[in-house]
């Protein structure tokens, strides 16, 4: 059927599912009030985190940004730990202070995700610096937005990373939108994010970010490319997110865009794609996509129910993990 061998696909398949079947569980308890921090689900994008999970190893670190959940879970993030920390809850992965877009697990080379627009891709260059200075296996993954690429501290790592030859790889999920401004409002008609990259002497490629084959193989092909010693690369994969930009809900009555062109990607979505690709080539049967979700979804409650049990930080811990510099 493709370049991945049945039991990758198998894999893949569950991640995609475990990613939405989480972010789905967030949106369904939200309105309860408990989850009091703003939250960006990336429903709908699941392919490309869930390939390059994959892909990834052990050695390699990743930076994300505000829309992180699928990122984090990805590269083996825990899923008790990510719920309790949106929960605000001391067993929470920042400790109950980061809420949902602050995520990190070390244990699992998941380095942090930020609010700021941009704000982790020169932490991620970074961390690519580092392991060219120590000669560490592995490479440095900046996940980023469309949005990003107007942010002028990507203009500035991207030349470092091009410049040094890095192992870094910038992967940008086009999701068409930043907050509600569609694409073709911010960037000039014609241009592509992937040739501007290379422009600035990236190593680039573009693709479907909602066809595991060809998100794959982009994938694959540049992560080879930069632990191979090459260079930085940057990938461009298309995608689409379902729900609004910040909440649990849906927003296609509000004008930025129709409810025509959310019906459209809608229809292209990539699990029931894949799932529908793998039955047919008689990889999985319904059932056993049924049995994955099934167990997906027990996961996923016991998660929430250990969040909602949990306690939260002590409030003398309130000043710890907290830094400051004097001014002078």
């Amino acid at each position: 059927m493709m370049s991945l061998s049945s039991t990758q696909a198998k894999r893949i398949y569950s991640m995609m599912q475990f990613i939405r079947k989480t972010e789905e569980a967030i949106a369904d308890n939200y309105s309860s009030g408990q989850m009091r921090c703003p939250t960006h689900l990336s429903i709908g994008q699941e392919c490309v985190p869930a390939v390059l999970s994959e892909i990834l190893t052990v050695n390699d670190l990743a930076v994300s940004t505000h829309r992180a959940h699928a990122h984090y879970l990805a590269k083996g993030g825990s899923l008790d730990a990510m719920v309790a920390e949106i929960y605000g809850k001391a067993t929470g992965c920042s400790g109950g202070r980061g809420g949902s877009m602050h995520l990190i697990d070390e244990s699992v080379g998941f380095m942090g995700s930020t609010a700021i627009v941009g704000n982790t891709i020169p932490i991620g260059v970074g961390l690519g610096l580092a392991k060219k200075i120590k000669s560490e296996s592995g490479i440095a993954v900046v996940f980023l937005g469309d949005g990003a690429i107007e942010e002028g501290v990507f203009y500035e790592s991207a030349n470092f990373a091009a410049l040094k030859k890095l192992p870094v790889l910038f992967v940008c999920e086009n999701n068409l939108y930043s907050v509600y401004s569609s694409l073709k409002d911010r960037q000039p008609a014609g241009r592509k994010i992937h040739e501007l990259a290379a422009s600035i002497g990236l190593w680039t490629k573009q693709g479907n970010g909602n066809s595991v084959e060809e998100a794959y193989d982009v994938c694959l092909e540049a992560y080879k490319h930069v632990l191979s010693g090459l260079g930085a690369a940057f990938i461009e994969l298309d995608t689409y997110r379902w729900r609004e930009h910040c909440g649990p809900n849906y927003d296609n009555d509000i004008g930025y865009r129709s409810v025509a062109e959310y019906e459209q990607h809608r229809a292209n979505d990539p699990i029931a794609t894949f799932e529908t690709q793998l039955i047919e080539n008689k990889i999985i049967s319904q059932v056993d996509c049924s049995d994955v979700v099934d167990e997906i979804n027990h996961k996923v409650a016991q998660a929430f129910e250990k969040a909602k049990a949990a306690p939260f930080p002590d409030e003398r811990s309130s000043y710890q993990h907290v830094y400051a510099q004097e001014s002078v």
